[in-house]
């Protein structure tokens, strides 16, 4: 059905996955229903992201805004982030998937933390997917993070220059590619805060499809599109 060749294909893909809640609702179901649901297509993304040997993939699940959710939907979010980790390590460790988290660990409980730190640990030597799951993540925030550790090394002489190269090296993507395409689900158009920075000459691909109804065929869609794109990072198309 879809015969992408690997040329064409993206280094590092980004996904806000968006409309779980949505998706509940329309089921007639609770909203922890859609976030749980979710997860089955976060497995299904993964997986074939990997097969597809596409090294880098970032997903926004859980913003710094998110925290202002009603408490129970908040815990039952970080019940499903455990469940995620624990349920997921096997297939990660067997298609060499290295877990990391982009964000501020230190807003989740204690346990979590834990929990959070020995996947990245357990995971850390795999080097077939780099898979980030941005969490507790605000995109400004992690600009004013770079500005501050830029500030402080400054004051110690460690850095002499300051131009777009020294300021990526601060990123929490650091040592990586920006995102070549973001695809954002349930058809807002809009960036929420979600790497600023590296989204500067991002390919967006917008689809109305609700986050658990996105699966690889829909997946394999967006990265046709993103295929037939002529990417020029604001110089002139050639003739």
């Amino acid at each position: 059905m879809h015969n992408l060749k690997t040329e064409g294909l993206p280094v590092h893909v980004a996904i806000i996955m968006d409309g779980n809640g949505r998706w509940a609702k329309l089921q007639g179901l609770p909203r922890a229903q859609g976030h749980a649901i979710g997860i089955d297509s976060v497995r299904e993304i993964v997986t074939a992201t990997r097969d597809l040997n596409i090294p880098y993939l970032t997903l926004y699940a859980f913003s710094k805004e998110n925290w202002s959710r009603p408490k129970e939907e908040v815990k039952i979010l970080l019940k499903l982030l455990g469940y995620y980790l624990e349920m997921e390590l096997p297939l990660m460790m067997e298609k060499g998937i290295r877990f990391n988290l982009l964000g501020e660990i230190s807003d989740f409980p204690k346990r979590l933390q834990t929990q959070l730190l020995d996947v990245m640990d357990r995971t850390g030597k795999n080097r077939d997917l780099l898979l980030n799951i941005a969490l507790s993540y605000s995109g400004r925030r992690e600009i004013l993070h770079v500005v501050s550790a830029m500030i402080e090394d400054a004051k110690q002489g460690l850095i002499k220059k300051i131009d777009e190269r020294t300021f990526s090296k601060y990123l929490y993507t650091k040592n990586m590619p920006d995102p070549d395409l973001l695809i954002r689900t349930s058809g807002e158009m809009r960036l929420s805060n979600f790497l600023l920075w590296q989204m500067a000459y991002t390919e967006i691909y917008v689809t109305h499809t609700l986050w658990p109804d996105f699966r690889k065929d829909q997946y394999m869609e967006a990265l046709t599109e993103f295929s037939k794109r002529e990417r020029r990072f604001g110089g002139i198309k050639e003739n």
